[in-house]
């Protein structure tokens, strides 16, 4: 399972002129699910979503996470993380999951991070999304499970 994690000053997604979900400062994840991933390793990215430090402390330094400064939590599914971009000059989507246990995995992971984070938002599984934010740094790091 992989997690391309982004640190925002605001971030909504919207689908077919609807916003799905928004936050203002917080992390924006976009998540791949992989074959052979399970709820194991959704909690283990969960677990490094809210606790790696990727916010500032008082001396300037990233010491925070988000669950120290109660950001918000936007997460949003992105099957084309999981492409094997390796060779040629198409993507493959082999190292993907199938959409079935992607969903799972993905609603598992968002029921999780409800259940242990006040503010959770996400965007429409499957669902062609329009995602915008203002990355704040720019921050941006790919977290493995």
């Amino acid at each position: 399972m992989k997690g391309l994690l982004q640190r925002v000053r605001s971030a909504r997604v919207e689908v077919e002129g609807e916003v799905v979900g928004a936050i203002d400062a917080g992390l924006l994840v976009l998540v791949a699910v992989e074959p052979g991933d399970t709820e194991a390793q959704a909690d283990k990215l969960l677990h490094k979503l809210l606790n790696y430090r990727v916010f500032s402390d008082a001396n300037g330094k990233m010491n925070l996470s988000l669950a120290d400064v109660a950001g918000g939590l936007l997460l949003v599914s992105q099957f084309t993380l999981a492409a094997d971009t390796r060779s040629g000059m198409r993507p493959s989507f082999s190292s993907a999951a199938p959409p079935a246990l992607g969903q799972q995995l993905f609603d598992y992971l968002l029921a999780q991070a409800r259940a242990l984070h006040p503010t959770v938002q996400s965007g429409r599984f499957g669902a062609d999304m329009q995602v915008h934010l203002i990355n704040d740094g720019p921050v941006t790091f790919m977290l493995q499970a």
